[in-house]
């Protein structure tokens, strides 16, 4: 089961099929693995209150991945999107709304199920998962743009 908590009206006036974005993109992202998701579109300002209590980091950021203990199972965790965030980061990147969010939706659900960045092999692994995924659901590489800025 995939739940959609949306805490922020941001989201539903800026992208009214937001539900169906995020439901589609962490569909896609499970793929085959049975379990629980919980998916929350809040504020800046409830990312940033998660952010610091549980990582330390008083500031906002795109999204967060809560995975949660194995003996929670059937619960695989949650993740939480903060809209301002996100907007603006779609915009500066020349994406529209939904294809950023389905990105960062794929991107946390992957975390719940165990991928991670922390180094340069996982980063490259993970990020091919995602550009798999993504592209089966018709949205364009979203490394492209920061590697061809990289360049």
């Amino acid at each position: 089961m995939i739940e959609i908590e949306v805490e922020d009206a941001a989201w539903t006036a800026a992208l009214p099929d937001v539900d169906a974005v995020v439901l589609r993109a962490a569909t896609a992202a499970l793929g085959a693995v049975e379990g629980d998701v919980v998916l929350l579109l809040t504020d800046d300002a409830g990312v940033q209150d998660l952010n610091a209590r549980f990582r330390d980091k008083d500031r906002p950021t795109n999204v967060l991945s809560f995975p949660a203990a194995e003996s929670a199972f059937p619960h695989l965790g949650d993740v939480v999107l903060g809209y301002a965030y996100c907007a603006a980061e779609a915009e500066t990147q020349g994406k529209t709304l939904s294809d950023h969010l389905s990105h960062l939706v794929v991107h946390g659900v992957l975390h719940l199920l165990g991928r991670d960045h922390e180094d340069e092999a996982e980063a490259e692994e993970m990020e091919a998962e995602e550009r798999e995924i993504l592209a089966a659901l018709g949205v364009a590489d979203p490394y492209a743009i920061e590697h061809e800025a990289d360049a």
